[in-house]
C-alpha cells in the first residue's frame, strides 16, 4: 500500500530508523489548493512510520512554517534526520521566507528526543557562500539553490558532512548544479566548503543522498530533462532518478557515468535498507499521463549491477 493522503499531496521524503520502526518524513500540502504547482510555498513536514515500508501509521506533523518574521516563515522543505551522539535526533531541513518571496533557500535544524515532537534551533545554520555558489540571479535561474541537506557522519570519524543541492555562479545556466558541501565537528556549527562536484549538465541535482550498496559507494539525486543542459538532455531524454558510482561516500563521483533508474514517474527517491543487505528505493510518484500524482510509491527493490544500481 502506498502512502497516499486523501486530502494532501505528498512528495519529497527522507527516512530514519529507530531500531524498530522506519520513520518517513515528507513534504505535504493540501489538495484544496487545486493546482499542485502551488504546493511548494504551502509545504509542511508530515511524518509516518512503518515496520515494512508498505503499511504506514500516520503520526503528528513534524514541522510547519515559522511565525513571521523568520527565515523559514513561508515553507519548510526537504531535509534529512540523523541521531546525535547524545541520543537526540536532528532534522536538517530547507526553509524559505515570505520576505524573499520563497526564492532564497537556507538550511536550519530542529531537535527531538523521540522523533515525534520537534523544536527549532535558531537559524539558519548554513546558506550559499558566494565564494563558490550562485546567489539569487533571476536572469540565470529560478531561485537561489541551497536545499535538500543530506547529513552523514564522516567515514573516518572526523565530524559530520552536509551535502546540499546548489549551483555555481558561472557557466551555462542550464547546467550549473553541483553538490554543495558543509562540515561540522559537532552538528552545531557548520562551515560551508567548496562543492564536491563540478557542473555536468544538470540545472538542479535535487535531493542528494549517498550510501554504500553491496560494497559500492553511490550518489543519488534527481533531475528531470527539462532542467538539464541541451547536451545532457540529448543523452538522457527521460528519467528523473540518477545514480553515480563513487570512490567513497564523499566522492569523487564520475558524473559521466551517471545513469537513470527505469521508472517513468519516480522522483526524490531515497535508498532505504529495509533489512541488512535488502535495499529499496522509496520515493513519490510525480506526473503520470500529464497529471501530478503526489503519493509515496511502494518500495522498489534495488540491486547492484556492476558499477551502478538498477531496479530488481
Amino acid at each position: 500500500m502506498s502512502l497516499r493522503l486523501p486530502d494532501h499531496w505528498v512528495w519529497d521524503s527522507w527516512p530514519a530508523f529507530d531500531g524498530t520502526h522506519h520513520h518517513l518524513f515528507f513534504l505535504r500540502a493540501s489538495r484544496a489548493l487545486h493546482d499542485p504547482d502551488r504546493r511548494h510555498l504551502r509545504a509542511s513536514v508530515g511524518h509516518a512510520r512503518s515496520t515494512d515500508l508498505r503499511t504506514w501509521e500516520l503520526l503528528p506533523d513534524a514541522l510547519v512554517a515559522a511565525d513571521t518574521p523568520a527565515w523559514d516563515d513561508q515553507a519548510t522543505w526537504t531535509g534529512s534526520v540523523v541521531q546525535a551522539p547524545d541520543g537526540t535526533w536532528r532534522m536538517f531541513y530547507t526553509g524559505v521566507d515570505r520576505e524573499g518571496r520563497g526564492l532564497v533557500q537556507r538550511v536550519g535544524v530542529a531537535v527531538s528526543d523521540d522523533l515525534i515532537t520537534w523544536h527549532r534551533r535558531p537559524g539558519p545554520i548554513a546558506e550559499a557562500d558566494p565564494r563558490w555558489y550562485e546567489k539569487l540571479d533571476l536572469d540565470a535561474w529560478i531561485d537561489e539553490a541551497w536545499r535538500d541537506p543530506w547529513v552523514l557522519p564522516d567515514p573516518d570519524g572526523d565530524g559530520w558532512h552536509m551535502l546540499v543541492t546548489a549551483r555555481v555562479p558561472d557557466g551555462d545556466p542550464d547546467g550549473r548544479s553541483v553538490i554543495g558541501h558543509a562540515r561540522s565537528a559537532d552538528l552545531e556549527t557548520w562551515e560551508v566548503q567548496p562543492p564536491l562536484t563540478t557542473p555536468a549538465g544538470f540545472g538542479q541535482m535535487e535531493v542528494p543522498q549517498v550510501a554504500v550498496v553491496d560494497g559500492l559507494p553511490v550518489l543519488l539525486f534527481c533531475c528531470w530533462p527539462d532542467r538539464m543542459s541541451e547536451e545532457r538532455r540529448a543523452s538522457a531524454p527521460s528519467g528523473g532518478m540518477w545514480v553515480v558510482p563513487g570512490e567513497s561516500l564523499l566522492g569523487p563521483w564520475d558524473l559521466t557515468r551517471a545513469t537513470t533508474f527505469d521508472h517513468p514517474s519516480l522522483y526524490a527517491a531515497r535508498l532505504v535498507e529495509r533489512s541488512p543487505g535488502d535495499w529499496v528505493l522509496l520515493g513519490f510518484r510525480d506526473k503520470e499521463d500529464g497529471a501530478f500524482v503526489g503519493e509515496i510509491a511502494d518500495p522498489l527493490p534495488v540491486v547492484r549491477d556492476g558499477d551502478t544500481l538498477r531496479l530488481a
